[in-house]
């Protein structure tokens, strides 16, 4: 069984690593090569992806234990969180993408 209570947590923390990772990369695209930007990429995308999937574990739980009034106050809060987390995921690996492409 899953300790419900961690997963908010677990997925904020797995949030933060997937762009921290990649403003790492962009820290030291200077002296990095395209295959260290692959792993990075890699990891940033796995921890955004495990992060959202933690957010559909929750809500899961939620659902099972039938508290209504939670999802109804959080859905607008999870959906906005998810979007921005995803978004800025993708924009800072896609400028990190850019940057070590134009190195090479």
């Amino acid at each position: 069984m899953i300790n419900t209570g961690w997963l908010n947590v677990g997925s904020l923390i797995l949030g933060l690593i997937a762009w921290g990772v990649p403003i790492l990369s962009l820290i030291e695209y200077k002296k990095a090569s395209i295959g260290r930007y692959s792993l990075y990429a890699v990891i940033s995308f796995s921890a955004c992806v495990t992060s959202l999937y933690m957010q559909i574990l929750y809500t899961g739980h939620l659902v099972q234990i039938s508290d209504w009034t939670a999802l109804l106050d959080t859905y607008g809060a999870v959906i906005g969180a998810s979007s921005i987390l995803l978004v800025v995921t993708v924009v800072i690996n896609f400028i990190a993408l850019v940057l070590y492409l134009r190195k090479e």
